[in-house]
């Protein structure tokens, strides 16, 4: 496979884990992007932005990045508890008032963005056009009761935990989460949103599901309990690999909501820099700062989760994604979040690194990303 775009002397070896990762996979389309000291030094992309129609990945394609959302959703947070707007260890009640119901009176914020608020999936099921509706939604989340007592545990909040963290930026932003995306991160807005403008959606590749997804879904369907089916697919809204031809994130009124549990958008390159603006000034400005870091990667959950799951296990600050056995990033205080079917964005404290992988070609417990960030590591290493 050819791909296209630069690297910066010495990163030859990133750019050859880049170009193996469309091995076998002829339809892949994929981009990736590492700044280091707020410099870009690899910017890539190749293949397949539509097996549909056979239109190439270009410079500017855009895709779904899946749970990256929520690496992105903790930024905000995080901006906002430095500016001394919100409080990790505050009542979600405080900003959020009619989250105090059903003996979830006690959760804090922090606990809400480490996904141990009880409230993984929905009691009744949601439909796709529920899931459009973000008042809807959120009303609803707030009255339920929890399915655990809520800080006595995890379980992965896979789509509501967009809503949950949301609608507390929502409320403490005076503003929708998308819009307030798109100032905090003003630079790259043209090229990442949360609720994606009809004027861009030309831009956005779509998703092909591989069949270790599909049997990742199947296997959902297996597990003891029903709540982890039920985080992913909302009941009846999401298919349970997210997307189909035309359904799930692959619908354009899903990418068009505002879903921040899964629905964000965003070029490689737009990702990779907001994550370098989080531990080094990136294009004249700097997003969080060291002592906002330093309280939000606190660890807050880790180990065997609420609901059965084979480890190795992930591990949590306040919404941050921490280096793990599950997710290795490129040294022990990287932090970011990975994303449904390969995607990966992180940053690095230690070295000043952004990095995101992003494709098209969803596949489940597969290594792409990971060799990529490996041979970044003997690079920098080196």
């Amino acid at each position: 496979m050819q791909t296209q775009g630069t690297v910066a002397p010495g990163y030859e070896p990133v750019a050859e884990a880049f170009t193996r990762a469309f091995d076998g996979r002829p339809t892949m389309g994929a981009a990736l992007a590492v700044l280091v000291g707020g410099e870009t030094v690899v910017n890539l992309w190749g293949g397949v932005a539509d097996e549909r129609t056979g239109s190439l990945w270009e410079q500017d394609t855009a895709t779904v990045i899946f749970s990256c959302t929520k690496g992105l959703v903790s930024i905000l947070a995080a901006r906002l508890v430095q500016e001394g707007r919100l409080h990790y260890d505050a009542p979600v009640h405080r900003y959020w008032p009619e989250f105090a119901t059903a003996g979830k009176e006690n959760v804090t914020v922090g606990e809400l963005l480490a996904h141990r608020a009880g409230l993984s999936a929905p009691r009744i099921p949601f439909t796709t056009e529920q899931i459009l509706d973000w008042d809807y939604v959120t009303s609803r989340l707030a009255l339920q009761d929890p399915l655990w007592e809520p800080g006595t545990g995890y379980a992965y909040h896979a789509i509501t935990h967009g809503w949950l963290a949301g609608e507390v930026i929502r409320r403490v932003a005076s503003e929708p989460i998308g819009d307030y995306f798109g100032r905090a991160t003003a630079r790259w807005t043209g090229d990442a949103w949360i609720g994606l403008p009809t004027s861009e959606s030309h831009r956005v590749a779509h998703v092909q599901v591989g069949e270790s997804q599909v049997q990742a879904g199947r296997a959902l369907a297996d597990m003891p309990d029903k709540w982890t089916l039920q985080a992913m697919t909302l009941g009846d809204a999401l298919p349970p690999e997210l997307v189909g031809d035309a359904s799930g994130f692959n619908d354009p009124r899903v990418r068009a909501a505002q879903i921040p549990g899964a629905g964000g958008v965003a070029t490689a390159l737009a990702l990779a820099s907001i994550w370098s603006a989080t531990v080094i000034e990136t294009e004249g400005a700097r997003i969080l700062d060291d002592a906002t870091l330093e309280r939000a990667l606190m660890p807050m959950s880790e180990g065997a989760p609420v609901y059965h799951a084979t480890g190795p296990w992930p591990r949590w600050g306040a919404g941050f994604q921490l280096d793990s056995a599950a997710r290795s990033y490129l040294s022990p205080r990287s932090f970011g979040h990975d994303g449904a079917g390969g995607q990966v964005a992180f940053a690095d404290p230690d070295s000043g690194t952004g990095f995101a992988f992003l494709t098209n070609w969803m596949e489940a417990g597969d290594d792409r990303a990971t060799q990529i960030i490996d041979a970044l590591r003997t690079v920098h290493r080196d």
